[in-house]
C-alpha cells in the first residue's frame, strides 16, 4: 500500500507546461543511484474517475517520476487497450485504486528508451524495446514517457513493428503464467483453451503448440482457421451443442479465458486427475469492491480455498485463479517465439492516441471485437 501511495504523489499534476517537456537529452544522479530526467512533464491520458470512455482526460503536463536504480524511461510509440483498463475505468479495482486517483491506464508499450535508472546493465539509450506492466501499476504506459523496471521489459523483435509489439506482453504473459508457472505444461501433453480467439487464448494457444504440447480450443466462428494455422488440432465454434463429447480426450491443463459456470463445468470434466484448471475471472478485486479491502480479500482467499479443496476432492484437480505476473524467463521465451514468428497477437484497428476515448467506446460497445492499438504521434 506504500507503494501505491507514493505513485499517487508522482501522479499529482504540474501546474506549468515545462517547454521541455519532450525534449529528453540526459538524466542527472540525485542520490540512492536515483535519476532526475530532463524530461519534467509529459503528456498523458489521466483517469481522475471511475465512469464510461469519456472521463479520460488527455493533460499535457502530467509529472515524470525520477528514475529509480532499476526504472527504464521508455519513449512511448504505441500502447495497447486491454480488457483490464476498460475495465478498471469502468471502475473494477476500486477498492484498491479509488484512493489513488488520478490513475494513468495502460500495460503494454513498445518504443524507445529515453532514459537508464543507476543499475540498469540491459538497456542502452534509444534502444527499441517492449514489455508490461503489473495488472496493480498506477502510473500506466498511456503516456508519452512510460517507467518499467527492468525486468519488465525486453528488446523489441527487429521483425515487427511498434503497433505489433505493443499488443503482444501482457496478454501472452498472462497465458505463459498460466500454462508455464502454474500448470508446467511440458511437450506431449494436452491443453484446451476456453476463449482461443482473445489476445490472451490465441496467445496460449501459441505458447502451449511452441512447447510441444497437443493444443484444442474453443472460439467465435470467425477465429476457427486462424486457430487451427496456429498450429492447435482442434478449433470448434463455442455454440456447438455438446462441447464435451467433441472435445475427445482428457486434458493435462484448461486454461478458461470466459470463466462462466458453463465453461468451468466444462473444463472441470475435461481434466484428467492430476491436471489444472485455471481461469482469468478470479474473485479477488470483484470481492474487495464489494465488501472492501479488510473484508473482500480474506473472503476471496477463503472462496478459492474451498473450490481447491472441492475439486481436489472431487476430481482430483487443482483449481486456480491465475493473473498476469511479471516472468523474466517467459518475457524473453515471448521475444524469442515473436522474433521467429511463432508468436503474434493481430491488431484489428488502431487510433491516434488523441482518440482513446474513442477507442475505449469501440472496445465497451463491441464495435471492434479485436485487439486495438493507440498509437504516439
Amino acid at each position: 500500500m506504500r507503494s501505491l501511495l507514493r505513485f499517487k504523489r508522482q501522479l499529482q499534476i504540474s501546474p506549468t507546461d515545462h517547454t521541455e517537456a519532450f525534449r529528453y537529452s540526459s538524466s542527472t544522479k540525485l542520490g540512492f543511484g536515483v535519476r532526475r530526467s530532463i524530461v519534467t512533464t509529459c503528456r498523458a491520458v489521466l483517469l481522475p474517475r471511475f465512469g464510461g470512455a469519456d472521463v479520460l482526460e488527455i493533460r499535457d503536463d502530467v509529472r515524470v517520476p525520477d528514475l529509480r536504480p532499476n526504472e527504464v524511461l521508455v519513449r512511448a510509440r504505441a500502447v495497447s487497450v486491454n480488457p483490464l483498463d476498460t475495465r478498471m475505468r469502468a471502475g473494477y479495482g476500486r477498492s484498491l485504486f479509488g484512493s489513488l486517483l488520478p490513475l494513468i491506464l495502460g500495460r503494454d508499450v513498445s518504443g524507445e528508451v529515453a532514459a537508464v535508472g543507476a543499475s540498469v546493465q540491459t538497456f542502452k539509450i534509444g534502444q527499441e524495446v517492449f514489455g508490461a506492466l503489473h495488472p496493480t501499476a498506477v502510473r500506466g504506459t498511456y503516456a508519452d514517457y512510460a517507467i518499467l523496471a527492468e525486468d519488465q521489459l525486453t528488446q523489441k523483435p527487429t521483425a515487427i513493428s511498434h503497433v505489433e509489439a505493443s499488443a503482444i506482453p501482457f496478454a501472452a504473459l498472462t497465458a505463459w503464467r498460466a500454462l508455464k508457472s502454474t500448470a508446467r505444461i511440458t511437450k506431449g501433453q494436452r491443453v484446451l483453451v476456453v476463449g482461443g480467439g482473445g489476445a490472451v487464448g490465441y496467445s496460449a494457444v501459441q505458447l502451449a503448440v511452441a512447447a510441444g504440447c497437443v493444443v484444442s480450443a474453443t472460439c467465435e466462428k470467425e477465429s476457427i482457421d486462424r486457430l487451427l494455422a496456429a498450429g492447435a488440432e482442434q478449433a470448434l465454434d463455442y455454440t456447438s451443442e455438446d462441447l464435451e463429447v467433441t472435445l475427445k480426450g482428457q486434458y493435462n491443463a484448461v486454461l478458461d479465458t470466459i470463466g462462466i459456470q458453463q465453461t468451468e463445468r466444462m473444463g472441470i470434466n475435461l481434466l484428467k486427475r492430476g491436471g489444472h484448471y485455471m481461469t482469468l475471472q478470479g474473485e479477488s478485486a470483484s470481492l474487495a469492491d464489494r465488501y472492501g479491502l479488510a473484508i473482500g480479500l480474506p473472503t476471496a482467499t477463503a472462496v478459492l480455498l474451498k473450490k481447491q479443496l472441492q475439486y481436489r476432492s472431487s476430481h482430483g484437480i487443482e483449481y486456480w485463479w491465475t493473473y498476469m505476473r511479471m516472468d523474466a524467463e517467459g518475457l524473453a521465451e515471448i521475444h524469442r517465439l515473436t522474433e521467429v514468428g511463432k508468436l503474434k497477437v493481430p491488431v484489428q484497428k488502431t487510433f491516434p492516441i488523441t482518440q482513446v476515448c474513442e477507442a475505449h467506446d469501440a472496445k465497451d460497445k463491441r464495435i471492434i471485437p479485436g485487439k486495438v492499438v493507440l498509437e504516439f504521434d
